[in-house]
């Protein structure tokens, strides 16, 4: 029975989640299959990937052959390293304690890329927020200082006509007088 690992699709149609398994090649796309081995999110940034490392390493030793798509997800989680350093230490080129120390060293390696990515995106999402504010205070600014000479002569004939009828009016005495008047 010739086994390969793919992708399954799940999810709601425009947003699709995939399980990775491990299926007969006969199977449908999304039928039956024999083991799940992880499960990818392609709709994240980054993708969101989890993988059984050592479940697929196993698939891969007895023979299952990845999809492309599979293949890179593997390649990009260490699975295929890890299959090349097992059969390393089969062959006798490595000690165990060796192969693991490797793939952990480049496990940290991986991780460390992957953060460096996530703390970018978050950097430059704020500094676009900050230069979209700039921008639009700007153009307010501009807008109000177009406003506001457009409206200049107005507003000064405005005041020069309150102007002149204050100065024509007479002035006001108080006729209200503190004593009440007599009845």
């Amino acid at each position: 029975m010739p086994v390969k690992l793919r992708l399954q699709r799940h999810g709601k149609k425009g947003k699709p989640f995939y399980w990775i398994v491990a299926a007969d090649a006969r199977s449908k796309r999304d039928g039956k299959y024999l083991e799940k081995v992880g499960t990818y999110n392609p709709t994240a940034n980054p993708a969101v990937i989890e993988l059984d490392i050592d479940g697929a390493v196993k698939w891969l030793q007895n023979g299952a052959q990845p999809t492309d798509t599979v293949k890179a997800i593997l390649s990009y989680k260490g699975a295929l390293l890890k299959k090349h350093l097992v059969e390393g230490v089969k062959k006798g080129a490595l000690t165990e304690e060796q192969a693991e120390a490797k793939f952990q060293a480049w496990l940290q390696e991986k991780e460390d890329a992957v953060q460096a990515k996530k703390d970018g995106l978050v950097k430059s999402a704020s500094d676009q927020k900050k230069a979209a504010f700039k921008a639009e205070k700007e153009a307010n600014e501009k807008r109000v200082a177009a406003i506001a000479e457009k409206n200049a002569p107005v507003v000064e004939e405005v005041v020069e006509e309150v102007t002149e009828e204050v100065a024509e009016e007479p002035a006001v005495e108080d006729t209200t007088s503190e004593e009440p008047a007599a009845e």
